[in-house]
Parts: structure tokens; sequence; C-alpha cells
């Protein structure tokens, strides 16, 4: 299949190398000629992982965002949810009709890239899908360079707008094989396991985090205490998408650091093979770190206003908001990914359905 893949972060890298290794046509785009320069010259990237090291060879690296969207049926954006308002408008041009583009995760990037592209004057028929994590636990060690600790075994995925779900996931699990099928793109947003994880471990962990060099929130940071603050949080982000009426399985936090659970999205050694890795004992910034800026700032003011708006009460997301805020000195939820800023809050139950069914 001829897919493309847009950005140059760590999981944007780890797809290409993957999704070439499965024998797809891929089209590998980033901004930046000079951080480019590696991959657009040698047209490989080594990767690392259980099965060994290798050079693996990207068929078109490309700095044409028009030809890499251009030469698709698919294209996947494995980027933080930060940088989704800018990609989405310098993308919007570009959609044809059939195409699917994957947001893994999305925090209802999936809305945005749709209102976006309607903004622009593009009504083609394309579906957005969303899942839950980045399909890849990766770090790049050079600029052609990544090391891959452990790859998604499940991934709930929700397509927007809904009524196109059986086109997009016969594109989709071509690609990715581990998709399993949800109800909508707010089904997917609200099993975006980043709001959840990293919040309380660098807001609990503010002390280490600002005084030692680096330090490892998945190691030494996730101690009982801040454990029990992420099921709490956890429970509301379960209660929300019970109060809409979504179908379990949820994918409950707790079995990622489960050795004998249900199978999480990374299977059931995954937290183990990130802290074994060492890649993760790392300097964070408490003001600029994509934890705060996209997990935090998107990800929870997102699970907030869908609790304003069913009625549903969010104390703990409220809690580490408001904490964020005050570290910040921003006020987070304003500038959030929420439903108001969606221009979708003042929908009611019916219609929202409906929405997320027909994209209009």
């Amino acid at each position: 299949m001829r897919v493309a893949v847009l950005g140059g972060g760590h999981g944007c890298y780890a797809a290409a190398v993957e999704l070439s290794e499965r024998g797809h046509e891929v089209w590998f785009w980033r901004r930046g000629a000079e951080d480019f320069a590696p991959v657009l010259d040698g047209g490989v990237i080594r990767v690392r992982d259980s099965k060994g090291e290798r050079e693996v060879s990207i068929a078109h690296p490309t700095l044409s965002l028009e030809e890499a969207i251009g030469a698709a049926e698919v294209i996947v954006i494995p980027l933080p949810a930060i940088t989704h308002e800018d990609l989405a408008v310098a993308c919007a041009p570009c959609w044809k009709d059939g195409q699917v583009v994957f947001l893994p995760p999305g925090t209802l990037g999936s809305i945005l890239f749709a209102q976006a592209a309607r903004a622009a004057g593009n009504n083609a028929d394309v579906s957005f899908a969303e899942t839950g994590t980045l399909p890849y636990l990766v770090r790049k060690h050079g600029p052609a360079d990544i090391v891959v600790s452990a790859y998604a075994t499940r991934l709930p995925t929700g397509v927007f707008p809904a009524k196109n779900s059986e086109h997009a996931f016969a594109l989709l699990e071509q690609v990715y094989p581990s998709i399993e099928r949800i109800e909508d793109g707010l089904s997917g947003g609200l099993m975006n396991a980043g709001p959840i994880i990293h919040p309380p471990l660098i807001l609990m962990n503010a002390g280490p985090l600002e005084h030692f060099a680096a330090w490892d929130i998945h190691n030494e940071g996730t101690q009982p205490s801040i454990r029990a603050v992420t099921t709490a949080l956890d429970n509301e982000r379960i209660a929300l998408r019970e109060a809409l009426g979504y179908a379990a399985p949820h994918f409950p936090l707790a079995d990622h650091y489960s050795q004998d659970g249900d199978e999480w999205m990374y299977g059931n050694t995954a937290h183990e093979k990130l802290t074994d890795s060492g890649d993760w004992r790392e300097k964070i910034d408490l003001k600029t770190h994509r934890y705060m800026r996209e997990d935090t700032a998107l990800g929870l003011s997102m699970l907030v206003s869908i609790g304003r708006w069913l009625g549903q009460p969010t104390p703990v997301a409220s809690g580490l908001l408001a904490m964020a805020s005050a570290v910040t000195g921003e006020d987070l939820y304003a500038s959030g990914r929420t439903l108001e800023r969606l221009g979708i809050a003042t929908l009611d139950r019916q219609a929202m359905k409906e929405f997320l069914r027909d994209g209009v």
C-alpha cells in the first residue's frame, strides 16, 4: 500500500521503518532539510529492537508535504497533539477522496483535522481515525538512528466521521493489523493513555525533576501513592466512556503495569521494557515538555470538558489541570483541546451522536 508518514518525531521515524519493513511504499515527510539530511541523503534509518540491529530503506523521503499526501492512500501522523493545529491547516488543501488519516494518538485531533479541511474549502470525503497511544515505545539515538523498546499489540481506534468506518478500517488494518475497531472518534479520543499516565507522574515528581539532572518518572517516579492517583484519574476517564455508552474493553491503565492481567496496548511486559531501556531517564522541563503541553494541557482539558458537557464530575483531572496551570502560570483549560474550542460543546446528546456519525 502507498503510505505517507508525516513528521520528524520519534514515532514518525519508527513508523517509517516499520511500515517500510512490512512492504508498504512509504513517503516520509518532515520539515527542515538540515535535520532531515541524513535520511534524505542516505535513504535509510538504522533501527535496534528485539530483532537486533539493521538498516531499513525508506522509499521516498521528501520535503514536499503535497507530494507525500498526494501519493498516499493512508497517511500516518504519529506526532504530539501540540503540532495538530498548524499541521491541520497545512494539510487541509491536500486531502483527496478516499484517503484515511491516522492519528496515533489523537486527543480529538480527528475532529480538528476534519474541521480544518472544511474551513479551507476542501470537501473531499476523507476519514480521520485516532487511537489510544503511539504504536511504539521509541527514542531517537541519532539523526537517522532509533531504538524501539516495544511495539503496540492492541490499538483501539475510532473513525471520524463514523459513517466511513468500514472503508477506513479496511485500509488501516492492512497498515496496522493490531488495530481494534471501536465506535467513533470521540471513543478513540477517550482511549488516549497519555493524559492518564503523564500528568500525575510529572506533577507528583516535580521536586526530583527540578532538582536532578535526569530522572526516570516511569521507574523511580511510579510509586504506590502516585499510582493511586493515576488509577483514580483513569477511573474518571472510564466513567466518561460509560456515560457516553461506549463499550468495554476500556483498556484500564492498571493493565499496563500488570504482567498477568488483560493484555494492554503494548502487551503485558511493556512497563518493564520501558524502564529497562533507560531511554526515559531524562530532564523534563515542567513548563515546556510535551507531557505538560500535550498530555496535561490538551489531554486533561479534553477530559474535563467532556465531563462538563456530560454533567459528570472529574475532580482528579480538574485538580491536576489546576496544579499544572499554577506551575505554568497559564489557564490551560482556556487554551486546551476542549469541546468548547472545537465548537461542539453546545450540541445535545443526540446532535453529538449525529455529528460523530456524519461529520457535519
